[in-house]
């Protein structure tokens, strides 16, 4: 399987399982970096409702390779792994479980650690698949801590659960955030997708552009929900070969 972004040169990175410590919680992570001397921007990676399963480790490791100090956190180190992944019940009640407040909290954290790196430029960005774009989003729209975003195909950003339009750990929903966007921010969804649909995707640009908000929708053909996740039957090769390179470009403009 052809991959984007696959690092052919893995002795040039520097890799390692770290933690940091965000309100009195020990908060798990990946760190993987250039070996080479320099000064590099960090990119966040918010992994998809499974957890920092190996996909995302290798996700930090391609935008190391690219030239960026990224860390690759695991959200629900508060919380507990998953045991089940296959669960849904159980990876629902993960996902759906953390307040949002909390995890801005947790993300500003996570930006605190990567800005305090050796070569560390200062800047920060963040990208999320999944749930993981959902929380991307709700950073940047709750936080001046993130200096560029990327929002990968983020579902439930105009309801907290499938059953409430609120509750109480998501008391407003993300989409209506929006006008308070912090940062340069690229929307990416497939048009397959229904969580966020294209006209979810569409709504919140149009929120963004009333808002005079630096943003960008973009709605990728013959690709659905997790297009990016090698791991899963939704992989499609050509619309991640198309992103990736993208998602690059966005980060070294905003972030360079």
């Amino acid at each position: 399987m052809a991959l984007a972004g696959e690092v052919t040169n893995p002795g040039a990175l520097e890799t390692r399982d770290v933690s940091f410590q965000s309100d009195g919680a020990e908060i798990r992570g990946y760190l993987a970096r250039p070996k080479a001397a320099g000064a590099y921007p960090a990119v966040i990676v918010l992994h998809e409702a499974f957890g920092l399963v190996e996909h995302e480790r290798d996700v930090a490791r391609r935008f190391a390779d690219a030239g960026f100090i990224a860390l690759a956190p695991d959200v629900y180190s508060r919380v507990g792994p998953l045991k089940n992944a296959t669960d849904m019940t159980e990876v629902r009640a993960k996902m759906f479980g953390i307040a949002d407040a909390q995890l801005v909290r947790d993300f500003e954290a996570a930006a605190a650690f990567v800005r305090a790196q050796p070569g560390a430029s200062g800047k920060v960005g963040c990208v999320g698949f999944c749930v993981g774009g959902r929380w991307t989003l709700l950073f940047a729209c709750s936080s001046d801590k993130v200096n560029a975003a990327i929002d990968c195909w983020g579902g439930f950003i105009t309801r907290a659960t499938p059953d409430a339009e609120t509750t109480p750990e998501r008391p407003t929903p993300v989409i209506d955030l929006a006008k308070q966007l912090h940062c340069p921010l690229y929307v990416v969804c497939g048009e397959e997708d229904q969580n966020p649909s294209p006209a979810d995707a569409a709504e919140l640009g149009r929120r963004l552009e009333q808002a005079g908000k630096v943003s960008q929708v973009e709605v990728f053909k013959n690709a659905g929900h997790a297009f990016f996740a090698d791991y899963r039957p939704s992989y499609r090769e050509a619309a991640t070969f198309d992103l990736w390179p993208k998602m690059v470009a966005f980060f070294r403009q905003h972030l360079g």
